[in-house]
């Protein structure tokens, strides 16, 4: 029996409803109402979600589903409309930029580049905000960025679960 660890895991294609059905569930995840300082301390699933399927599936998503669901984020969340739809294209943008590298990193690595990604998100939401005249909210307003890397390695884990191959009865 050979060992699973020896190279590249080979994945079974990811179709388009399961894509949806990911994005779906992390725009839910987003939603969700939490108290007090978990709401502002929850790091952007949607965000997570958008970089594994570029970085890791790069033809199958492209900018519009992030611009749609970035505006549904607005309006869901009464900020300036377009502020999450530009923050996740620039997000998609540097994913696709680094999509190649990031595979090739061990995971500590990859969470370095997916916290530079986030925090490069979120700096634009913050420019955006402060351009209307938002004041800056101090360093912890990057807060959710650094939560959203270290939770990297179980989305990962998560999201390839159905994508893994099955076995056949006979172990092989």
């Amino acid at each position: 029996m050979a060992d699973r660890s020896e190279g590249p895991e080979i994945l079974r294609p990811a179709r388009w409803t399961y894509i949806a059905l990911t994005l779906l569930v992390a725009v839910g995840a987003n939603l969700l109402a939490l108290p007090g300082i978990a709401q502002v301390l929850r790091p952007d699933l949607l965000a997570l979600t958008f970089i594994y399927w570029v970085v890791y599936h790069p033809r199958r998503l492209g900018f519009l589903p992030a611009w749609a669901l970035g505006l549904i984020m607005d309006v869901a969340n009464g900020s300036l409309f377009g502020e999450h739809a530009l923050a996740y294209a620039v997000l998609m943008y540097l994913s696709i930029l680094l999509h190649r590298r990031i595979v090739m990193f061990s995971m500590i690595q990859q969470m370095l580049h997916v916290l530079a990604i986030l925090a490069a998100s979120q700096a634009v939401m913050l420019l955006v905000r402060m351009v209307d005249g938002a004041d800056f909210p101090g360093v912890s307003y990057f807060v959710p960025s650094l939560l959203g890397a270290l939770l990297w390695p179980a989305l990962f884990a998560l999201i390839r679960m159905p994508l893994r191959p099955r076995l056949s009865a006979d172990g092989a």
